[in-house]
């Protein structure tokens, strides 16, 4: 169903929804765009209306080929939208979720494309700050790159700032404290965790994730619960994937860095990628298994099979959704506003490394579901003999127990009080 949006632009028909609001295929007076409709408790808030028209300029100034234009920014009573060029193709979410993981070529192209689309955003002081698959959009329409690589833009720049910059709770309504923590959890650096302002390194660092997850079909810190995620980020280093380049994974490396100051620029990033482009044709896509998120046996009863009802998010690396049991929507967007975790729940453990991936059927040692059959019955039986081996000391435990008690009663002296007098 069609509706107006401003005295310009039409609506048509739902594209996508994000937890910011709902992108819309449009018509303006210069042809077809896309429509970001904000949701209508934004519209109403005043503050964030006068935020939404001073970023204006900014916004409509990012003028750059890897990056998704903004057009117009439309406040009209209840509506609050951004008009934007229309891409003729999917996000990069949508092809991962098709194809798991990209052969490193391809990879490589895609993220060189969202390193100088960063680098110009970076030049003009605007920070992403929710750099994320979802928000890479493929243009189909593009010529094809090295490894056959659609062109790639970064969209939704000034959304996490816009929507979730710092505001008091309202009355009978949320907001959005000082010490928040603001991003999607997966691809969150760690300044931004313990509270520092977000600077163009923590796009950066986005970025690398997201390369990490191309690469391996898995983000490298991602994986259950939000909180553990967050923690990862701060005390974990990064897990070797086998198979790459060491020039490649130095990059990746270096990019995911803890400090900030150790982090290329993006447009560093995006020249030393295109300079490995070369090196990196015909290589496959990676064939590894994810790491095991829990430290359970896949033969423990406790831990059934099937999965146990533990959501599949927490079963493997990757975005999870934030509220236990929700379903995501279409553009499985997971941005959200979190508390800064206290230092003392960041020190959950000692820095150490991320449970590292394995290539394709590689048994990790101890792992009862990498076990032969044969290993696992004889592990069966020495379970079975300890088992035996206990109850009998319980038994004759018992039995020296009782004869003890027996012969003090026998001996002359020795009296047991009656526990009832």
């Amino acid at each position: 169903m069609a509706r107006k949006i401003g005295s310009r632009y039409t609506a048509h028909q739902v594209l996508g929804r994000g937890s910011a609001g709902t992108v819309w295929l449009g018509e303006g007076p210069e042809g077809p765009v896309a429509i970001k409709l904000l949701r209508e408790d934004l519209a109403s808030d005043q503050e964030l209306v006068g935020r939404f028209v001073q970023e204006r300029a900014a916004l409509l100034g990012l003028d750059h080929p890897n990056v998704v234009g903004v057009r117009d920014l439309v406040v009209d009573g209840a509506d609050l939208a951004l008009v934007m060029d229309l891409i003729r193709g999917t996000d990069l979410r949508t092809r991962l979720d098709r194809e798991r993981r990209l052969a490193p070529e391809a990879a490589v192209a895609i993220v060189a494309d969202v390193a100088d689309g960063l680098a110009a955003a970076h030049a003009a002081g605007i920070v992403h700050r929710d750099v994320k698959p979802e928000n890479v959009l493929l243009d189909m329409q593009g010529p094809l790159g090295p490894g056959g690589a659609h062109p790639a833009l970064l969209t939704d720049f000034g959304i996490a700032r816009l929507v979730d910059a710092p505001r008091p709770a309202r009355e009978g309504g949320r907001g959005t404290g000082p010490r928040s923590v603001i991003g999607t959890p997966d691809y969150l650096a760690p300044e931004i965790i313990e509270g520092l302002p977000p600077r163009a390194s923590v796009d950066v660092y986005a970025l690398a994730t997201v390369l990490y997850e191309l690469l391996a079909g898995f983000t490298p810190f991602g994986g259950g619960h939000p909180g553990a995620v967050l923690r990862r980020h701060v005390t974990e280093t990064v897990a070797p994937l086998p198979g790459i380049p060491d020039e490649l994974w130095q990059l990746v490396v270096q990019c995911l860095a803890k400090g900030p100051a150790s982090r290329l620029r993006a447009s560093e990033l995006a020249v030393r990628l295109r300079e490995l482009l070369p090196g990196l044709a015909g290589i496959p896509p990676l064939d590894i298994d994810e790491p095991d998120d829990g430290e359970g046996d896949a033969d423990d009863p406790a831990v059934p099979a099937d999965g146990g009802g533990v959501p599949a998010a927490a079963r493997r690396r990757g975005v999870v959704p934030l509220v236990p049991g929700a379903v995501s929507d279409s553009s499985r967007d997971t941005h959200t506003s979190m508390r800064v975790p206290t230092p003392a729940e960041l020190a959950g453990g000692a820095h150490g490394t991320a449970r590292a991936p394995r290539a394709a059927g590689q048994r990790r040692a101890g792992s009862a579901r990498h076990r032969s059959p044969a290993e696992q019955r004889r592990r069966r039986i020495r379970l079975g003999a300890a088992a035996v081996a206990l109850a009998a000391a319980a038994g004759v435990g018992g039995w020296f127990a009782t004869a003890d008690h027996d012969a003090a009663d026998a001996k002359p002296g020795i009296h047991h009080p009656d526990p009832q007098r």
